[in-house]
């Protein structure tokens, strides 16, 4: 199985490259830096490190295709880069802001990360998926309720918008040889996109690790015709167990 995963470098994209490359499948560890994206890599068996911005459509069609020249193709895409509160707002678990006071500049920043980023990655590689036979993707998402939580523009819209294109994603590609899947932690969890400042202790927050066992799944050949499902990670155990009956 060979993977590109952007913005691996840290958090829930780190820690499904780990869990996938333990598996044994090829990684790409995708970041806006590339020697810290090697640096990753490097710490992961079989794994590579690619320079990838996902605002930037020429960073994405040069990763794209680095990937693809390296690897021999794409099997799997998880779009996972993202900017979360701390962009507009470093305060924001403890000092929420109006949508009023949110600099225009960091609106769009995330934004064009957590959503338009999705779709040029998304669109750069499915035509190579369908023309190579085949390919899943799948897009990492959030609680409904981030996504309407007071102090949270813009990262909720973004999120709530990713997950719309996520699905008209899967729309435009039911019955197609590419598969479409959303993937969320369940909770808030322990990430990079938190305050430096918030407690990490007392099971308040969920480890990034619950991502593991849902996405090495995802890209397991049981998964191979699961389409357009949105997987709770703290919820994948029940889940599956209820698919399997």
């Amino acid at each position: 199985m060979r993977v590109l995963i952007t913005g691996a470098t840290s958090g829930l994209g780190l820690a499904m490259a780990s869990a996938l490359a333990s598996s044994g499948a090829t990684v790409s560890v995708g970041g806006r830096s590339v020697e810290r994206a090697q640096q990753v890599a490097a710490g992961l068996p079989g794994a590579v490190g690619v320079e990838l911005d996902v605002r930037d459509e020429s960073s994405v069609a040069a990763a794209v295709e680095d990937v693809w020249s390296r690897l021999g193709g794409v099997d799997l895409l998880v779009n996972n880069a993202g900017l979360g509160m701390r962009a507009v707002n470093p305060d924001f678990m403890t000092d929420p802001r109006g949508f009023w006071e949110v600099p225009v500049d960091g609106f769009r920043a995330v934004v064009d990360t957590n959503l338009t980023g999705y779709f040029l990655v998304a669109r750069e590689v499915v035509p190579r998926m369908l023309a190579a036979g085949g390919g899943r993707i799948v897009n990492v998402a959030v609680s409904e309720s981030t996504m309407v939580r007071a102090g949270f523009v813009p990262y909720g819209p973004s999120r709530a918008g990713s997950e719309a294109l996520s699905r008209i994603m899967a729309a435009d590609l039911r019955g197609t040889s590419v598969t479409v899947n959303l993937l969320l932690p369940g909770g808030p969890t322990d990430t990079g996109m938190l305050p430096a400042h918030v407690s990490r202790g007392g099971g308040r927050f969920l480890d990034a690790e619950v991502m593991g066992p849902p996405i090495v799944w995802l890209a397991s050949p049981e998964a191979e015709s699961v389409h357009d499902q949105r997987i709770v990670a703290v919820d994948f155990e029940r889940w599956l167990a209820e698919r399997r009956g």
